[in-house]
């Protein structure tokens, strides 16, 4: 299925959500799994909603409670008998609540009546509350540790001192340093028990190495498809038959600013390339300088003696 049917039928599901209570999608690698029955309030989680919006996002909605809050105090204004010195009609006593809010308070008009300090003084104390919260959500989102590492798309499967080793690759792209980095990854998948039952639910992979002094460059992390593998036994055509999902997990202490950094991918069985070797992304010139190339991160080719 093409992206943009994959977006669209993504946004027909969210279209026809939106009018039923107690319902909502959980997106897991482009896959959606429609919640039924957990409240989910977007005041309930406001907190949230504002943390993880776009940019864009967060600012156009901090500029609409801006004008809407302004607006509201204006027109309260509105209904009293010339309550502010000065001003001419609706936009001015708009501009008033704007000044007030921000407190700048230049001078031209100020209020002349009770009820006009009333309004004044209701409007000063809930800008208050408005202030501090907008400052600490710009703050917060500010101050977030993003980590910039690139996952490889395509996840391969090859042998590996004679053992088939499921292989990610991931990159930092920033180029900093991030000390004690650990790596973790999972597996989606169906079991079955000694009753029959059918479980879905992650099972952890093992890790030759799944810690990392100093991850400043590129980091390849090796599974080995052994007797202690989810993947044991399962062929080629049994792990791209089944509805699996890899989930990758990278945690360490970013040098630059002092703070724990996380970076998640996720990867379908169908996005695995089998009796494939990632492409070297590390080269050395003629003075011995060593080269990054994070373009070709994404690179794979098939293993040589693939087909001997």
């Amino acid at each position: 299925m093409a992206d943009s049917q994959i977006r669209g039928h993504l946004n027909g599901l969210a279209a026809r959500l939106k009018a039923t209570p107690g319902r909502r999608i959980v997106s897991l690698n482009g896959r959606s799994v429609i919640a039924l029955g957990a409240n989910h309030s977007f005041w309930g989680d406001l907190y949230h909603n504002a943390m993880t919006a776009s940019w864009a996002a967060f600012v156009a909605a901090a500029a609409a409670i801006f004008f809407v809050s302004n607006l509201v105090f204006a027109l309260i204004l509105w209904l009293g008998v010339d309550p502010v010195a000065n001003a001419r009609g609706l936009a001015d006593l708009f501009f008033f609540s704007v000044e007030t809010t921000t407190t700048v308070g230049y001078g031209d008009m100020h209020p002349q009546t009770v009820f006009g300090h009333s309004v004044a003084a209701v409007e000063g104390f809930a800008s208050l509350f408005v202030t501090a919260a907008l400052t600490g959500l710009v703050f917060a989102r500010l101050s977030l540790p993003r980590a910039r590492l690139i996952f490889a798309k395509n996840p391969i499967v090859m042998r590996r001192n004679g053992v088939p080793t499921l292989v990610f690759r991931v990159a930092n792209a920033r180029g900093n340093f991030i000390t004690e980095a650990t790596a973790k990854i999972w597996v989606l998948m169906a079991t079955v028990d000694s009753e029959g039952r059918r479980l879905v639910g992650f099972q952890p992979m093992r890790l030759l190495k799944s810690e990392n002094p100093a991850f400043v460059l590129s980091w390849t992390l090796f599974h080995p498809i052994d007797a202690e593998s989810p993947l044991h036994g399962l062929s080629e055509a049994d792990i791209k038959g089944q509805d699996m999902t890899f989930v990758v997990s990278v945690t360490g202490l970013d040098e630059t600013s002092a703070q724990t950094m996380h970076g998640r991918e996720a990867f379908s069985s169908q996005d695995l390339r089998f009796d494939h070797e990632f492409v070297d992304m590390i080269s050395i010139d003629d003075d011995g300088v060593r080269h990054v190339d994070y373009g070709r991160i994404h690179d794979t080719r098939p293993v040589a003696s693939a087909g001997a």
